[in-house]
């Protein structure tokens, strides 16, 4: 976990494909979200992004050469900072590494917005939809 004075950084994803969003429910499972992870050493932010997207949702795809946009959230005492990128998904599997503890969804980005109850990522998701490619 990468931190400092408090700020935790991390990277995540905003998934689309065929004009839906992919959203993950929270490890509690009472939000939803998209796929996000601390930041490692010797990572970069597009690489965590790519392996939470793995972990989180079973995701594979293209991801956007730059982040798209960063929220902020806290999280037990702590700011979360998360840098993140859009992600053309290409493939999905049912069996990813955190199947057993989080759900998935595939939503219309109206729908996903709606669902996202973090105003920051709600705005990136929107932001989303003048990007999306598939």
């Amino acid at each position: 976990m990468s931190t400092l004075q408090g700020l935790i950084r991390q990277a995540g994803v905003v998934p689309i494909k065929g004009g839906q969003v992919c959203l993950v429910a929270s490890r509690s499972g009472k939000r939803w979200v998209v796929p996000k992870g601390c930041m490692e050493p010797g990572k970069t932010a597009g690489e965590v992004a790519l392996q939470e997207a793995w972990e989180e949702a079973g995701l594979m795809g293209l991801l956007s050469p730059e982040p798209i946009g960063s929220y902020v959230y806290e999280k037990d005492g702590f700011t979360c900072y998360v840098a993140v990128f859009l992600l053309q998904v290409t493939g999905t599997v049912d069996n990813y590494p955190e199947s057993s503890v989080r759900q998935r969804c595939w939503l219309p980005y109206s729908q996903a917005i709606l669902r996202v109850e973090d105003g920051g990522l709600r705005e990136l998701i929107r932001g989303a939809t003048a990007q999306r490619a598939g």
